[in-house]
């Protein structure tokens, strides 16, 4: 059931408190078109679309024909049917630049065969990606409480995400692009946020951008009312929730979560170790600052009584850990997470639906490896692409993913870590040595994972 207050910033006092009779047949339709409409209304709720009298709207249409004609030239179709060995990537794609100019500005790319070939290992399709991102329908502006002086801007089917980043920024992300690959395929279901391209953008005598394409950690959104920020720390880390009546989207902060917990069932021992596993190599980047984003939603009915939903969901192993068994006959990296045509396992004749289908194992592990494998490292995740960022408990489904990750600890941090030493002695803040930062960080998921 949806919130009182939030029904009633859409229907008048007098339609909430008015008694509730029993629905007659011919005013069935007009039901289920209020409630599509609320529907709808919700789904838009902290976002706002970027039309016609919008003033990125011109901005946003250039975006689209740059990104269009780019992601065409880096990933051209019947690609996907290279031999493998003819789709590894070598350092020259890592510092490959392309510019191509088009009516009114000028596009330009970094790393296109890189984040092409992440996209494909993600099993997203240039098709699936062209059409979010260059679709007729008009993106999204994401209104937040965020501190950030960066726009925002999201596809309208909310997949991915679009966020202008600094030339520093930007530069740190590919200088270190390699080594955020090796980790992703070492690491396939890291929690850290996937970055799927990076370019510029230049209109003659307006404007300069840098931005970066991501995929969202809240995807698919509905039913998600309440986002976390977290870092780890106390100073400055509580949102009032209060929106003031505003179409607002507030993400909440750590001291917000105060009391509660993630609630993860037998997936708690992966979910900390991959934390810390994300930890250490942005440890090793000598980064701090990151966030991991949290939001929950109650798992419905029939997949509580895993009955229905049930039969719907991939039960994907996970590469993690201590588990580094490689086969020499294929190429790790070019496996989609999400296999076209998965093993399945029997089903348990106590419960009624279909089999579950299983990714397929790889061969070269011993029994007790995939018994291991089995029982410690595996997500129940819903039945759609790439749900690097869903992971389910016992009865909630949660969202996940680890951002902000380009605050190096340079001389600026230094010096606003002895300011902060002044100011809050003793105090728990965010900007600290990174070793610190990171294992405060995992700490703070394990206190809050069970």
């Amino acid at each position: 059931m949806l919130p009182e207050i939030f029904i009633g910033s859409f229907l008048g006092k007098s339609q909430l408190m008015a008694p509730r009779n029993k629905v007659s047949g011919a005013s069935r339709p007009a039901r289920r078109r209020f409630w599509w409409q609320l529907r709808q209304r919700w789904s838009m709720l902290g976002v706002f679309e970027i039309n016609q009298e919008h003033e990125f709207y011109q901005l946003t249409c250039m975006m689209k024909e740059g990104l269009h004609a780019s992601v065409r030239a880096a990933d051209p179709p019947g690609r996907e049917n290279r031999a493998a060995d003819q789709d590894r990537l070598s350092e020259e794609h890592f510092k490959a630049e392309e510019t191509q100019t088009h009516e009114g500005f000028v596009m330009q790319t970094f790393a296109a065969p890189v984040f092409a070939h992440l996209r494909r290992s993600l099993d997203i399709t240039e098709d699936e990606y062209v059409d979010s991102l260059c679709s007729d329908g008009f993106y999204l502006q994401f209104v937040s409480n965020s501190k950030s002086q960066a726009d925002f801007f999201v596809t309208h089917d909310k997949r991915f995400f679009l966020k202008t980043q600094s030339r520093r920024e930007v530069r740190f992300l590919l200088s270190n692009l390699q080594a955020y690959m090796d980790h992703l395929e070492k690491y396939p279901h890291s929690l850290l946020v996937r970055f799927l391209g990076v370019h510029r953008i230049l209109i003659p005598d307006q404007i300069k951008k840098y931005f970066i394409v991501m995929q969202s950690v809240f995807y698919p959104d509905e039913r998600i009312n309440i986002r976390y920020d977290v870092k780890g720390c106390e100073v400055g880390r509580w949102t009032d929730p209060d929106t003031g009546g505003k179409q607002i989207l507030k993400v909440l902060k750590d001291n917000n979560f105060r009391g509660q917990n993630i609630t993860l069932g037998p997936e708690t021992s992966w979910f900390s170790g991959q934390v810390d596993e994300d930890a250490a190599f942005l440890r090793a980047l000598n980064v701090l600052d990151y966030s991991l984003l949290l939001a929950e939603q109650p798992l419905h009915r029939d997949e509580l009584d895993r009955k229905h939903s049930l039969a719907n969901l991939v039960l994907r192993t996970t590469k993690s850990l201590d588990l580094d068994d490689r086969p020499a006959e294929s190429d790790p990296s070019s496996t989609p997470l999400l296999e076209e045509n998965p093993v399945e396992v029997e089903p348990d004749p106590a419960e009624s639906g279909s089999a579950i289908p299983l990714q397929e194992i790889r061969e070269t592990s011993t029994d007790a490896e995939l018994q291991d494998f089995h029982e410690h490292h595996r997500r129940l995740l819903p039945n759609f692409k790439n749900a690097v960022h869903v992971i389910d408990g016992p009865d909630r489904r949660y969202f996940v993913g680890i951002i902000d990750i380009f605050t190096v600890y340079g001389l600026k941090k230094r010096l606003e870590n002895l300011w902060k030493n002044l100011r809050y002695p003793g105090g728990s803040f965010s900007t600290v040595r990174p070793a610190k930062y990171s294992h405060r960080f995992c700490q703070w998921i394990r206190d809050h994972t069970q």
